[in-house]
C-alpha cells in the first residue's frame, strides 16, 4: 500500500524581538480611558491640585475620609472637578487676571488662590463666596498653600520677590521672608515632623532653593544653590528631601546634611512640573518637551513615561479612598487641553499587589526566590481541575471504556502550487504563489525549494514576463528582517542566471536599477546606524 502524501508543513515567520513590557510599564499602562478637556479660556493650563494630606488627624478632626475634588486652574478661573466622577462640580470666576497659585485645604471646604494682580482670595468651595482678601503683595502671586497642620495657615510666593506667612483670621500676612533675589515662582510648606514647626521651603528665578524658618529673623535656614532659575519644588513625605527642578535637571537635595544628593537628568527641555505617586516611592515630571517621565525613588531610575502632543504645564497623580490609591494622573498642557487618565480597578489592584511584591524582592536580592513562588502558585492553579473534578459524582461511573477507533481527519485539499512542487514543475508553482497575496504560502515554498536545492531550477529559463514578479518580490521584501537572507539568496541566485542579458529589456533593467538603489540605502542606514552605535558607545564609556 502507498503511503499517503502528506501536505507540506508550513514554514512560520521568525518572531521579531520581544516587546514584553516591564512591571512598571504595565501599571502606568493601566492608567487608560483617556478625557481630554479644552480650556474655556483658550489658554493654558496653569495648575492641577488636590487637598493634600493632613500631617495628622488632630489637624482636622472632622476629616473621615479624603474630600472628592480636586481643581484646575485656567485662565482667569479655577474649575473644581470631582475625583470619583471626572465631572466639572462649579467653576469659581471672580477674578481680575489670570490665575497662578490655587490649593485646597486638606478638609475640602475652602480654596485660596493668587492671581497677577497681586491679591490672594480664599473661597468657600461650596458657595463659591469670598472668605478672605489679601493684597499685601505687589507683584503676581504664582504659590498659594494650605498648611497640612494648621488649617488657619496659608504659605504664597510672589513677583515680588518674597515669601509670606498668613493667617486666615488676620487682615495682613503674618509673617514676611526677604532674601530672593528675583521672581519667586514656587514653593510648598515641609511635610513630616517639619510640618508642625511651620517651615516653609521656596524656589527663585535666583537660582536658589530656601529653607525659611520662622523662628529664625531676617534670613534664610538654609540656601541651595542651582545652575538655572528654579521652575517648581516639592518636598518628600519624610521631610528630610526636597526636588527641585531647574532647566531640565531635577536636584534631590537634603536637607539634614545640607548638600545635594543626586541629579536627574532625563528630560530634553525644561522641567515645569512634579509629583509624587505610590505613596512617595515614584516621582513623575512632566517637560516642555512633552514628556512625562516616572522614576523610582530609591535609585531615581526611570521606570516609566509617555508623550503628550504639547508642552506640559502642570501634572498631578489624583488619590482616592483613605489608602490614598493612584487613580488619576491629570496633566494640563500649553495648548489648553487637560488630559485625565484613570486606572482601572479591580484586577489591576491584584496585578499591582504583585507588582510591589517583586519590586521588594528585586531591592531584597530575593528575586530568584520570588519568581520560583509565583511560578509555584501559577502551576498549582493549573492542576486544580482534578481536585474538582473527584469531588463530582458522574453517570457511568464504573463502566467498561472501548476505544473502537479513530475517524482519520480529512487531509486539508492540497493547493495547486503544492501539486506543481511535488511533480518537479518548480517555477509553475513559483509563478502561482507569487501571483498570491498569501505571504505564508510564498515563504512555504521558497524555503522548500532552497532545501531541496531547487531554487535555481525555478529561476531558470524565464522571459521578460515571468522574471517581473520575482524582482518585485525581492524589491518588497529585501527590507524585511525575516526574509533579509531568504530575499538576498533569491536575488543572487538571480543575478548570476540573467546578468548577462541585462539591457535587453527597459522595464527588467528599470526594476534592477530600483532593487540596486533601495540595496544602497539600506547599507547607508546600516553604516549611520553602527556610526551612531560607536557614539552612544563612547559616551557611556565616558
Amino acid at each position: 500500500m502507498a503511503a499517503p502524501v502528506l501536505p507540506l508543513p508550513q514554514v512560520k515567520f521568525a518572531s521579531l524581538p520581544s516587546t514584553r513590557l516591564t512591571p512598571e510599564q504595565q501599571y502606568w499602562r493601566t492608567f487608560k480611558n483617556p478625557l481630554l478637556i479644552p480650556s474655556p479660556a483658550n489658554g493654558p493650563v496653569n495648575l492641577i491640585t488636590q487637598p493634600s494630606i493632613p500631617s495628622s488627624a488632630a489637624a482636622f478632626p472632622s476629616l473621615t475620609q479624603p474630600p472628592d475634588v480636586f481643581t484646575v486652574t485656567t485662565g482667569a478661573r479655577v474649575q473644581i472637578y470631582s475625583i470619583r466622577t471626572r465631572k466639572l462640580l462649579r467653576t469659581i470666576t471672580r477674578f481680575d487676571d489670570t490665575v497662578r497659585g490655587t490649593d485646597v485645604r486638606p478638609d475640602g471646604r475652602v480654596v485660596v488662590t493668587g492671581d497677577d494682580t497681586g491679591a490672594v482670595q480664599v473661597f468657600d468651595v461650596k458657595s463659591r463666596a469670598i472668605l478672605k482678601t489679601w493684597k499685601d503683595h505687589k507683584q503676581p502671586v504664582w504659590v498659594s498653600k494650605f498648611s497640612p497642620s494648621d488649617p488657619t495657615a496659608v504659605f504664597t510666593a510672589s513677583d515680588d520677590r518674597t515669601v509670606r506667612l498668613w493667617d486666615l483670621p488676620s487682615e495682613s500676612s503674618a509673617r514676611t521672608f526677604v532674601g530672593h533675589g528675583d521672581y519667586v515662582r514656587c514653593g510648598a510648606f515641609m511635610p513630616g515632623s517639619m510640618a508642625s514647626s511651620g517651615l516653609v521651603v521656596s524656589g527663585s528665578y535666583d537660582r536658589t532653593v530656601r529653607l525659611w524658618d520662622p523662628r529664625v529673623a531676617n534670613r534664610a535656614a538654609m540656601t541651595f544653590k542651582m545652575g538655572s532659575p528654579i521652575e517648581n519644588v516639592l518636598p518628600m513625605p519624610a521631610g528630610t528631601t526636597v526636588l527641585a527642578s531647574a532647566d531640565n535637571k531635577i536636584a534631590v537635595l537634603d536637607i539634614v546634611a545640607g548638600k545635594p544628593l543626586h541629579m536627574i537628568q532625563s528630560h530634553q527641555k525644561t522641567v515645569t512640573s512634579l509629583a509624587l505617586a505610590s505613596n512617595g516611592e515614584r516621582l513623575l515630571s512632566g517637560a516642555l518637551d512633552g514628556h512625562m517621565k516616572v522614576f523610582e525613588t530609591t535609585g531615581w531610575n526611570t521606570v516609566s513615561g509617555s508623550k503628550y502632543p504639547s508642552p506640559v504645564l502642570s501634572l498631578s497623580v489624583i488619590t482616592s479612598g483613605t489608602d490614598y490609591e493612584d487613580k488619576h494622573i491629570a496633566v494640563g498642557m500649553q495648548s489648553g487641553l487637560l488630559s485625565i487618565k484613570t486606572r482601572l480597578s479591580g484586577q489591576q489592584k491584584i496585578k499591582e499587589r504583585e507588582r510591589r511584591k517583586e519590586m521588594q524582592a528585586l531591592l531584597e536580592g530575593k528575586l530568584e526566590e520570588h519568581d520560583r513562588q509565583v511560578a509555584k502558585k501559577q502551576k498549582a492553579r493549573g492542576s486544580g481541575w482534578d481536585k474538582r473534578l473527584r469531588g463530582r459524582d458522574f453517570i457511568g461511573e464504573g463502566t467498561d471504556i472501548v476505544i473502537e477507533g479513530q475517524d482519520r481527519k480529512r487531509r486539508k485539499k492540497e493547493q495547486p502550487w503544492e501539486n506543481d512542487l511535488r511533480k518537479a514543475r518548480y517555477s509553475a508553482a513559483l509563478d502561482q504563489v507569487l501571483a498570491s497575496t498569501d505571504k505564508t504560502a510564498q515563504l512555504t515554498l521558497l524555503t522548500a525549494l532552497r532545501h531541496r536545492s531547487a531554487l535555481r531550477a525555478a529561476l531558470r529559463n524565464r522571459d521578460e514576463i515571468t522574471l517581473e514578479p520575482v524582482l518585485q518580490w525581492i524589491h518588497k521584501n529585501i527590507r524585511e528582517p525575516r526574509l533579509v537572507d531568504l530575499s538576498v539568496e533569491v536575488a543572487m541566485n538571480l543575478l548570476d542566471l540573467y546578468s548577462g542579458n541585462l539591457g535587453q529589456s527597459v522595464a527588467i533593467d528599470k526594476l534592477v536599477e530600483r532593487l540596486h538603489r533601495r540595496v544602497r540605502d539600506e547599507v547607508e542606514m546600516a553604516q549611520q546606524a553602527c556610526q551612531t552605535k560607536g557614539m552612544l558607545d563612547m559616551l557611556k564609556a565616558t
